[in-house]
């Protein structure tokens, strides 16, 4: 090896090591390759009523479905992050790996999400049985983002689903849920019952197939009018 070779090769060796301390230094979470849209599709095959879409959420749903979310939310619970596209936005809108839980209950899934979001708390659990299980103290969470298929759904578990999480939501949060359908995927008489409402953000026309995103959260309590008074004063007692 002449002279002149020498220092090439010291320099090429040099810029490797520093190209590979610069991707070290990366977070973990944005170094591992995301779950491929084959393996993805396979789940599907598996069971198309529980992942309900033959691909994962495209990067344009994940930026619409999180973009109200931030590191001053506080907890955020992600139901059936699936891959982990939604997950990965919210990471990089500032939300905490301390402050994320996600729930996931296809355990094909939870490997590549463990390993994919080291920091990340990741539970085997099904999301019907949040209210239930304890995890969350009431008022805990200031938002949730679900991936869930609430239309292949019964009404009794999507009832569930929504009891459970806004037990544990705090006044002023939302739950944020997308859809393929062309209306909300809750239909109007849970959202009496639950005292819900909710409100289209915005359709993701570059997501396969396209998907809208709603925003759910309690209703104002409504105002007592004069009339109401006048009733109540009728009923108390004379003395």
């Amino acid at each position: 090896m002449s002279s002149l070779d020498t220092p090439r090769c010291h320099w090429s060796y040099q810029s490797w090591c520093k190209t590979r301390e610069r991707r070290d230094a990366r977070p973990r979470w944005r170094n591992v390759a995301s779950f491929d849209p084959v393996s993805f599709f396979l789940a599907w095959l598996a069971a198309p009523r529980r992942v309900g879409a033959v691909a994962p959420s495209s990067d344009a749903l994940a930026k619409i479905i999180t973009r109200d979310i931030g590191q001053t939310t506080g907890a955020v619970v992600e139901l059936g992050p699936g891959t982990g596209a939604f997950t990965d936005m919210l990471l990089r809108r500032g939300v905490r790996q301390e402050d994320l839980t996600l729930i996931e209950y296809g355990s094909e899934f939870i490997p590549a999400l463990q390993l994919r979001f080291p920091g990340i708390r990741v539970i085997w659990m099904d999301a019907a049985s949040l209210g239930s299980s304890g995890v969350f103290k009431p008022g805990e969470i200031g938002a949730v983002v679900s991936g869930l298929p609430l239309l292949s759904m019964s009404p009794r578990k999507v009832m569930a689903i929504l009891e459970g999480a806004f037990s544990a939501i705090r006044p002023g949060g939302a739950f944020y849920q997308f859809t393929y359908g062309v209306s909300c995927p809750v239909s109007r008489p849970i959202l009496d019952r639950l005292g819900l409402k909710a409100v289209r953000v915005e359709t993701a026309i570059l997501n396969l197939p396209p998907a809208t995103v709603y925003r759910l959260t309690r209703r104002n309590p409504r105002p007592m009018r004069s009339i109401d008074h006048a009733r109540e004063a009728d009923n108390l007692p004379v003395d």
